[in-house]
């Protein structure tokens, strides 16, 4: 069997890539909605791959890993490997997760993720209101997360949270000094969060990047009583372009809160340090960004020799970035909590989309299937409706005037 074509199309909202092979197979997997531009370096990985055995997934991964980087540039890398792993798994007629390793649990902890309410004036009622439609959601989660500080939106619908001028526009743009006032109404709002949650669920922060050492150790030594999951991406995270693992062990020794970082980090080289020094209680690596499943597993397994657990990002990642995060997390080792449940950007990817549970969550767990490769399967006649136009080819087979 050989790679023929790789291609590239948004169906909705969703960037999909597809390996294609001459024997009839092939090979699917989602890049998360936010990044649809990275696809245009797919030219150079087709050139590299094209000719290649798609079921020698490391073989093939050996040509084009180094091509990749940091988030957002690794996610063209990641899928490319997990769609190997899905046309791999297809032709032996197995899931995913017996290629890895086999399965060493039956059902996966997740959080809520992509299911998420509005918040509006960003106070500690808008918050414990907010904790409260999903503490009520039919999921059942036991674990929550929730952004506040310098993640979402907090910053600049809070007054005087600041002592730099704020920038404004997505991604978390602030970094820096944070007001005595900013730093107590962070607080007031995980109190609120935390009194509808009760003792018996877990609350976990997604709280950067951009804090300074200082604020960072006063807000989570405040913060100890309320038996936080743990506090991410508090100095660097979501698109920074390095990792910094010296200001995270300070801060990890100078509070019982754990630590957690990793969404960003492109391949296992970018959490050696971050393992190795005990630099985070925890570490967040996304199947999409950091190289893909069996690049995601190896991490998991060496984090831990080293006592640091792993929670799987993934929130954006769609129903297809959801079978695949079902299928590493099902080979883990013990030191998985639970990983962010993902959502759709677009309702009817329900309908196109068969084979995951009914319902997908069941008292905050997720149930690993066995069905062949990710264990799911698309519906592509109802998916070509919604194509992005030009793209109307990339369910079809190239004809032999095309390979030629």
């Amino acid at each position: 069997m050989r790679i023929i074509d790789i291609r590239a199309a948004r169906i909705g909202r969703s960037p999909v890539i597809r390996v294609l092979t001459d024997e009839g197979l092939d090979g699917l997997a989602e890049i998360e909605h936010s990044k649809p531009y990275v696809t245009q370096t797919l030219g150079l990985y087709r050139e590299l791959l094209v000719g290649q055995d798609p079921t020698q997934v490391e073989r093939c991964m050996m040509r084009i890993r180094r091509l990749g980087g940091f988030k957002p540039w690794g996610a063209v890398v990641s899928a490319i490997e997990i769609a190997l792993w899905d046309l791999a798994a297809r032709s032996l007629d197995v899931p995913v997760h017996r290629l890895l390793g086999g399965k060493t649990r039956d059902r996966i902890r997740v959080y809520n993720g992509g299911i998420r309410v509005p918040l509006n004036n960003h106070t500690p009622e808008d918050y414990a209101a907010s904790m409260q439609h999903m503490v009520d959601s039919p999921e059942g989660f036991s674990l929550f997360k929730e952004g506040v500080g310098l993640h979402g939106f907090m910053a600049p619908h809070v007054p005087d949270f600041m002592y730099n001028d704020l920038r404004t526009g997505p991604l978390h743009p602030n970094r820096g000094p944070l007001t005595p006032g900013a730093i107590s109404h962070v607080v007031d709002c995980v109190a609120a969060m935390k009194d509808v949650l009760g003792p018996n669920r877990r609350l976990a922060l997604d709280m950067g990047p951009g804090w300074t050492v200082p604020d960072a150790i006063t807000t989570l030594n405040r913060l100890e009583p309320f038996d936080l999951a743990w506090a991410e991406d508090v100095l660097t995270g979501d698109f920074v372009p390095w990792v910094d693992a010296p200001r995270y062990r300070e801060l990890t020794q100078a509070t019982r809160v754990p630590t957690h970082t990793g969404e960003q980090i492109y391949l296992r080289h970018g959490f050696r340090e971050l393992v190795e020094t005990n630099a985070v209680r925890v570490i967040g690596p996304d199947p999409g960004d950091v190289g893909g499943l069996a690049e995601l597993k190896w991490i998991a397994e060496y984090a831990d020799l080293y006592g640091v657990q792993i929670a799987p990002h993934g929130v954006s990642n769609g129903l297809l970035g959801l079978a695949a995060l079902i299928q590493v997390s099902a080979t883990l080792p013990d030191n998985l909590i639970a990983f962010e449940y993902p959502t759709a950007m677009d309702p009817w990817w329900y309908d196109i989309v068969q084979g995951l549970p009914d319902p997908i969550v069941r008292d905050g767990f997720v149930t690993v299937g066995d069905g062949p490769g990710l264990g799911v399967e698309l519906d592509r006649e109802a998916a070509r409706r919604h194509l992005e136009p030009g793209a109307e080819n990339f369910f079809d087979w190239p004809t032999d005037k095309e390979l030629r």
